[in-house]
């Protein structure tokens, strides 16, 4: 009985081995596997994308030359906005400035341009009455003919979190930079293996006498680990893996490597919405410099605000940010990292409190236009992660007067016009801007709404309304190029029509147009026609030239939108978008070369490959001497036709431009340009509410306002005489003027009683 008992306690004890046996290989090989997974997961994040890069679109840089007109106080924000930092004495450093008086010394930053990487030099501007004098390089003495100021940066393609960061390998941090950060965050870092028990029995004494958690004891590598892998909570869990993945990244990895990727992960703050991350992007935001160019004091600020960037942030509690600063100072000379006398010299070390540089796009319904433009050859993704660098044709300074001229002006209407306010009340009142430079097609500004929080729809593009009379100048260029389809007429500018009401037959359909108050001035020439914007003598032309002819033109000057074969069409009874039209105009500036549209110039990639560059492309579609015929009609709409009130209201470069009004009065228009700049202006209800207001009223007023301010620092040009034209004004009282058709005799008044302008004859 007792040697039956003895056998199965012995079989009891070898199963209840071999199960412990069983247990302990198991629980080795759940650990050994777990430890493999959490190596493919650390593998996978080292050698794969460790972050996700915003790609940044950057405005146009800024030209500065001898002859503009530009106060100190511009250029000082300009700089201010580019990140540089104002210093007492002459620069010397990459991204200093100062001002003594009428100069400005600025020591250029680097920048990595699409084609060209710059490397800055010190320059000298004298600027005399507010106007460049003269820019000189203080290196060389070289007389500079311009000098360009890098692109400030618009907005950012962000997916989920908005993190600043820019990627520095471990060699571009001065080793007084790492030397503080590892006094600070990690003194023992090339001595452990990832867990240090020095650290961690250090942090349980000093926690037990104080009686809470006043010390860590994780490594930097544990923290790397920590940001990341892992959660902030701290749970034994989180702890445990954080240990066994920062032993495994120790033994995969050197030690300047995990080091280079801290330095590069770490989070040292906030800009507004957006999170501060890594040395390179911390210097620049605190202290306008990049990691070499820090001071002692500066070193030992950036390493103490890793405990808690927001509490020693310098722009949020100074007193906190240089106590801390102190402390680290004081740790920094006991360790022997800094001298005695450097020690001394960064405690009296004041800070230099700056505005933060806040990107806040400026330009929301450009950069949507851009994204739509790119997302034909980039994924979202791409675009939110890969850190491309998409430089544009956008001038911030433009863009600003144009976003105040629109908001502003609908303000105006609606203070000075109750029936607009009464409609605001179920109808919003709505705007669009948009600025081209013609010669090369690109777009400059774009204000596609007077608030785009409200409403993302952008007007400039994508809202079709009918032009209205702003479409004439197409019939004129029609009939100028190619004359009555009979062939029996050649237009000219002084040509004589009649400005009377007629029917036209087309199809089984008949049209009567009708002239704005039902006002007829009988025989005019073609530019009293343009000046007075008249519907009867419009479309008399269109009817001779042939409508299918008007349609052409329209095609060729850059209108994309479908065109019904219809008379009306003559009178702009035709939905088109704003920036079809301004497209269209530019054309006429450039003496009749159309340029492509530009908003994109180029594209790189994060390491400054380039990736697209977009070049400018131009079609001859009007001659020259077309181009200037209609353009010194244009001209005459603004000096003495609808579009006089610009002269009133103080415009005074020479410009040409033309009013549009539809019929329903539910769109109001204005495009005119200088030799240099065009901009469109487009007013109406989103609803196609009646606006009930002429274009010289409602978005005349506007285009006046953003004109004024953004040539008036421009030197003044003039429209340029093609060769073989002889420039004159289409006055019929100068000499040789043609004879009245039909031996019809020369008047001072209109039909109808109508009273033209002392300057114009009319036959009848």
């Amino acid at each position: 009985m007792r040697s039956g008992l003895k056998r199965t306690l012995v079989r009891l004890a070898k199963l209840a081995a071999a199960l412990l046996l069983l247990l302990v290989v198991g629980v080795l090989g759940m650990g050994g596997w777990y430890v493999w997974h959490l190596s493919g997961v650390v593998q996978t994040k080292f050698e794969g994308r460790k972050w996700e890069f915003p790609s940044k679109i950057y405005a146009d840089s800024k030209i500065l030359y001898p002859g503009i007109n530009i106060p100190a106080s511009r250029i000082r924000e300009k700089l201010r906005r580019l990140g540089y930092r104002f210093s007492r004495n002459r620069p010397r450093a990459r991204g200093e400035y100062r001002i003594h008086g009428s100069v400005i010394e600025i020591f250029l930053h680097d920048f990595q341009y699409p084609l060209r990487d710059f490397r800055g030099f010190p320059v000298r501007i004298s600027l005399k009455s507010g106007t460049i004098h003269r820019i000189q390089r203080l290196d060389s003495g070289e007389v500079l003919p311009a000098l360009e100021l890098e692109p400030e940066v618009v907005t950012g393609f962000y997916d989920r979190v908005r993190e600043q960061r820019r990627v520095v390998r471990l060699d571009e941090v001065p080793a007084r930079v790492r030397k503080a950060i590892l006094a600070v965050e990690d003194e023992r870092f090339y001595y452990h293996r990832g867990v240090d028990p020095v650290a961690v029995l250090r942090a349980f004494v000093a926690n037990l006498r104080r009686g809470g958690v006043v010390q860590g004891g994780s490594t930097l590598t544990q923290q790397l680990m920590k940001n990341f892998f892992l959660e902030s909570d701290r749970t034994l869990e989180r702890k445990v893996k954080e240990a066994i993945m920062a032993m495994i990244v120790e033994w995969m990895y050197t030690k300047d490597e995990i080091l280079e990727n801290y330095l590069n992960e770490i989070y040292l703050g906030q800009n507004g919405a957006q999170g501060i991350f890594g040395i390179w992007e911390a210097a620049r935001f605190y202290f306008a410099k990049e990691p070499e160019q820090l001071t002692v004091g500066e070193t030992a600020m950036l390493a103490g605000l890793i405990r808690a960037p927001n509490r020693y942030s310098p722009y949020r509690n100074i007193k906190d940010a240089t106590g801390r600063r102190n402390v680290i100072l004081a740790k920094l000379v006991g360790d022997g990292i800094i001298t005695r006398r450097a020690y001394e010299r960064a405690l009296q070390e004041v800070f230099e409190k700056r505005e933060p540089i806040r990107v806040t796009n400026g330009a929301p319904y450009f950069t949507d236009y851009v994204k739509k433009e790119l997302a034909a050859h980039y994924s979202n993704d791409a675009l939110t992660a890969d850190g491309l660098r998409i430089f544009t044709s956008l001038d911030l300074e433009l863009q600003q007067a144009a976003v105040a001229a629109l908001s502003k002006g609908l303000v105006r209407l609606e203070k000075n016009y109750g029936h607009l306010r009464k409609i605001a009340k179920t109808d919003d009142l709505e705007g669009a801007l948009v600025v081209i430079k013609p010669q090369t097609g690109e777009i400059k500004a774009m204000v596609g709404g007077r608030d785009y929080g409200k409403s993302q729809f952008n007007r400039v593009a994508q809202a079709k309304r009918q032009p209205g009379s702003v479409f004439k100048p197409f019939v004129y260029l029609a009939a100028l190029t190619h004359g009555s389809a009979s062939g029996h007429e050649a237009y000219q500018s002084t040509t004589f029509v009649e400005d009377a009401p007629f029917t036209w037959s087309f199809g089984r359909q008949n049209w009567a147009p009708e002239n704005y108050k039902q006002r007829y001035y009988g025989w005019v020439t073609m530019s009293e026609a343009m000046e007075k914007s008249l519907n009867a003598a419009t479309a008399r032309i269109a009817q001779d030239v042939g409508i299918g002819r008007v349609r052409e033109m329209a095609y060729r000057m850059g209108i994309q939108s479908r065109l019904p074969l219809l008379p009306s069409l003559a009178l702009g009874a035709v939905e088109v978008t704003p920036l079809e039209m301004a497209g269209a105009f530019s054309a006429l500036a450039n003496h009749g070369i159309r340029t492509h549209l530009l908003s994109i110039k180029n594209v790189l990639d994060r390491k400054g490959t380039v990736l697209e560059k977009r070049n400018i492309r131009v079609k001859r579609v009007i001659s020259p001497q077309v181009a200037f015929d209609m353009n010194n009609m244009l001209r005459g709409v603004v000096d003495r036709g609808t579009a006089r009130a610009a002269r009133s209201l103080g415009f005074t470069r020479p410009a040409a431009g033309k009013t549009g009004t539809t019929n329903d009065a539910r769109d109001a228009w204005f495009a005119g340009y200088t030799p240099d700049l065009l901009a469109l202006v487009w007013v109406g209800f989103d609803r196609q509410s009646e606006l009930g207001l002429p274009g010289s009223r409602a978005a005349l007023p506007i285009w006046t306002d953003f004109m004024k301010k953004a040539t008036n620092r421009a030197p003044v040009t003039d429209f340029v005489t093609p060769p073989g034209v002889s420039a004159f004004e289409p006055d019929p009282r100068r000499g040789g003027p043609p004879r009245c058709p039909d031996g019809a005799q020369r008047s001072g008044a209109g039909a109808a009683g109508a009273k033209p302008a002392a300057s114009v004859e009319i036959c009848g």
